[in-house]
C-alpha cells in the first residue's frame, strides 16, 4: 500500500472534487438509510390498524391528504429520487476526477520516458514500457475512482446504518455485528494473497505484451524463415502461464464473495431467530423494527459483498503503482547540466577518448583524438565493428565516455546545454526510424515548415520524384517503421528530415547504405552545398561518400590507423588504399552485371 502514497499529490490537486464527492456520498447514503425509519413507521401503522380507508364520505383529495400510507410512500419516493441525484453528483465528482488523474499520470510517465537516456531503453523491453503506461495506469485509475468511491461509500453506509441500528435497538445491532470480527480476519489474510497474485498477473501480462509487440514488429523475419509455428507455441506457452496466474487470482477473489454473502445471511438469520424471541419476550417494543433491521442488513449487503472486489482493486492498483514507481524513480544517467544559452560555433575535439560497453565489456573506441574545425567536414571509414557508430553516439551524447574528453566550442560536452546542442545537430542514424504517419509529417516531424521547404529538402535528399509518384504524394501514409517504403526510400526520407532541420552540425552515420552509388553521390553533393559554413561528420563504409571530406580518419578495431585527405591516404597506399581498390573492383563488376 505504500506505493499508492505516490498518488497523494493528485489527491491534493483535485481535493475539491474529492471533498464534494465525499459530501455527496454522505448525503446520498443518509437519504437511503433513512428509508428504514419510514418502513418501520409504516409497518407499525398498518400493524396497529391505523391505516386510513377511503369511505364514501371522503373525497379522493382528502384521502390522499390524510392517508398516512400514501404519505409514507411519497416519503420513500422522495428519499429515493434525492438519493439518486446525489449519487449521480458523487460519480460526477469522483469518477471524473479519476479520469483527470489518469490523464495526468500517463502524461507524467510519458514525459519521464522522454527524459531517460538510450541506455534505459536497451535494458528494458518495449512491451513492458507500454504495459506500464496503459494496463498499469488503468488499474491505478480503478483505485482512484471506483475503489475510493466505494471505500467512502462503504464506510459512510456502515457508519450510518450502525448508528441508526444502535439508536433503535442495541441487542439487535449486536446480533448483526457478531460476524464482523471473523470477517476482518478473513479480509486481512485474503488481501495479502490477492496482492501477491496480482503482481504475478501483471508481470505475466507484460511478458505477453512484449512477445506480441516483438512478433508484430518482426513479422517479416518470422514469415521469411517460416517460424510462425514456433512463435505461436511460444505465445501459447506464455498465455497459458498468464491464464494459470489469472485463474489463481480469480479463485481467491471468487472464494471471498460467497463467504461475505454467507456472513450477511447469518446476520439476517440472527435477526429473525433471536429478534423474534426478543419480541415475544417483550424486549423489543415495535414490530416495525424487524422490517427496518432487515432493510438495513440488505443495505449492508453491498458494502460487505463488495469488500472483496474493492480490496482486489486496491491490491491490483498497489502492485501496478509499484511497477510504475520503479520507472518513475529511475533517473537518467545522462542529464542536461546547464540551462545557459549555447551556440554551436567552434571546433569539436576528441581528446584520448575511450569507450567500453558496460554490458558486454567490449572496448569500441581506444584513445581517439582529432579536431574538427568550424565549417569543416570529417569523413570516417572502417569496416563493421570498427567503432564508427559508437563514435557518433557519444558525440551526440547518447552515451558518456569513461576516459578522455570531448570538447564543443572548447567546453566539455558534459557541461554544455545538451538540449540546445542537440537542437542544433542533425543526426542521421544508421538505423533509420520512421513513424506510422504521412511522409510529410515524417520529414517535418510536425514542425512549422511550409510545403515549399519540405519539397526543397526532399529534392536535396533525392526523394522528391519518388514521393510525387505515390498516390497521395506527401500525404501518403506509411506503415509502422516505414514498412511500405524501400530501404533506400526510408534513408532518403530521414536525410530530408535532417536537411529541413535548422542545424549547424551534421552527423551522418552510414545512412546511405541502401542507395546506389549515383544517388549517394548526388545526395552527398547536395549536403556539401548545405554545409558550406557548417561542420559535419560523415560516416560511411564506401569511399565515394567521404572522398570530398576535408579530413578522413580510418578506424580499425576502435583505433585510428590512418588519417589525412583522400589524396594523401591514396598516396600512402595503406589500409585506405586497399579499401579503395577493392571497392573499385566491386563497382566494375556490378556495372558489368
Amino acid at each position: 500500500m505504500k506505493s499508492l502514497t505516490y498518488l497523494n499529490k493528485y489527491f491534493v490537486k483535485y481535493k475539491w472534487s474529492l471533498v464534494l464527492g465525499f459530501v455527496f456520498v454522505t448525503i446520498s447514503n443518509i437519504l437511503l438509510v433513512s428509508q428504514g425509519i419510514v418502513i418501520k413507521n409504516a409497518t407499525n401503522m398498518f400493524s396497529d390498524g391505523h391505516a386510513s380507508k377511503w369511505g364514501a364520505d371522503h373525497s379522493f383529495s382528502q384521502y390522499l391528504l390524510h392517508n398516512q400510507g400514501i404519505r409514507f410512500a411519497l416519503e420513500l419516493i422522495g428519499l429515493t429520487i434525492f438519493s439518486g441525484v446525489f449519487m449521480f453528483l458523487k460519480r460526477q465528482c469522483i469518477i471524473v476526477m479519476s479520469r483527470w488523474v489518469e490523464y495526468d499520470l500517463k502524461n507524467e510517465i510519458y514525459q519521464h520516458y522522454q527524459r531517460l537516456d538510450t541506455g534505459f531503453y536497451k535494458r528494458n523491453r518495449t512491451g513492458d514500457l507500454m504495459n506500464r503506461i496503459s494496463e498499469d495506469v488503468g488499474r491505478v485509475r480503478m483505485y482512484i475512482g471506483p475503489a475510493i468511491m466505494y471505500i467512502v461509500d462503504t464506510a459512510v453506509t456502515i457508519t450510518t446504518v450502525v448508528t441508526y441500528m444502535w439508536h433503535e435497538s442495541v441487542p439487535l445491532t449486536l446480533l448483526v455485528l457478531v460476524p464482523l470480527p471473523i470477517l476482518s480476519v478473513m479480509v486481512f489474510r485474503i488481501s495479502n494473497a490477492i496482492s501477491r497474485r496480482s503482481a504475478r498477473v501483471q508481470e505475466a501480462l507484460s511478458g505477453i505484451t512484449t512477445h506480441a509487440q516483438e512478433t508484430f514488429s518482426g513479422i517479416r523475419v518470422v514469415k521469411a524463415y517460416h517460424k510462425e509455428n514456433i512463435f505461436n507455441r511460444s505465445f501459447s506457452k506464455m498465455a497459458a502461464s498468464y491464464r494459470e496466474k489469472v485463474i489463481a487470482l480469480a479463485k481467491v477473489e471468487g472464494a471471498f464473495q460467497p463467504f461475505l454473502v454467507f456472513m450477511v445471511g447469518l446476520s439476517l438469520l440472527s435477526i429473525i431467530f433471536f429478534g423474534g424471541r426478543m419480541y415475544a419476550n417483550g424486549e423489543i417494543e415495535s414490530v416495525g423494527n424487524f422490517p427496518e433491521f432487515i432493510f438495513w442488513v440488505f443495505k449492508l449487503t453491498w458494502p460487505f459483498t463488495s469488500l472483496g472486489w474493492i480490496l482486489s482493486l486496491v491490491q491490483r492498483a498497489a502492485a501496478s503503482q509499484e511497477r510504475i514507481n520503479v520507472f518513475l524513480k529511475t533517473q537518467p544517467d545522462i542529464i542536461n547540466p546547464s540551462q545557459q544559452h549555447f551556440d554551436l560555433a567552434g571546433p569539436i575535439e576528441f581528446k584520448n577518448v575511450t569507450y567500453t560497453y558496460p554490458d558486454s565489456g567490449i572496448t569500441a573506441l581506444k584513445n581517439i583524438s582529432f579536431t574538427l574545425p568550424q565549417g569543416k567536414t570529417l569523413g570516417i571509414i572502417g569496416k563493421s565493428g570498427s567503432g564508427k557508430s559508437t563514435l557518433a553516439q557519444i558525440l551526440v551524447r547518447f552515451m558518456d565516455v569513461q576516459q578522455g574528453t570531448i570538447l564543443i566550442n572548447h567546453n566539455p560536452i558534459k557541461e554544455i546545454n545538451l538540449r540546445q546542442f542537440r537542437s542544433q545537430t542533425a543526426y542521421i542514424q544508421q538505423d533509420v526510424f520512421l513513424f506510422s504517419d504521412t511522409i510529410k509529417n515524417n520529414i517535418s516531424l510536425s514542425g512549422d515548415y511550409s510545403q515549399s521547404q519540405i519539397e526543397t529538402a526532399s529534392y536535396q535528399a533525392a526523394i522528391l520524384e519518388s514521393i510525387k509518384e505515390m498516390p497521395n504524394g506527401f500525404e501518403t501514409l506509411i506503415g509502422e517503421r516505414g514498412v511500405t517504403l524501400s530501404g533506400g526510400q526510408k534513408q532518403r526520407v530521414a536525410i530530408a528530415r535532417a536537411i529541413l532541420s535548422p542545424s549547424h552540425f551534421f552527423v551522418i552515420d552510414d545512412c546511405l547504405s541502401a542507395v546506389d552509388a549515383e544517388t549517394e553521390n548526388k545526395i552527398i553533393t547536395n549536403i556539401k552545398s548545405l554545409m558550406m559554413d557548417k561542420s559535419g561528420i560523415i560516416i560511411s563504409h564506401r569511399i565515394a561518400g567521404i572522398r570530398h571530406a576535408d579530413e578522413i580518419i580510418v578506424l580499425d578495431q576502435g583505433s585510428i590507423v590512418e588519417r589525412g585527405s583522400h589524396e594523401q591516404l591514396l598516396a600512402s597506399k595503406g589500409y585506405y588504399y586497399e579499401i579503395f581498390k577493392l571497392q573499385q573492383i566491386e563497382s566494375k563488376t556490378a556495372s558489368q552485371l
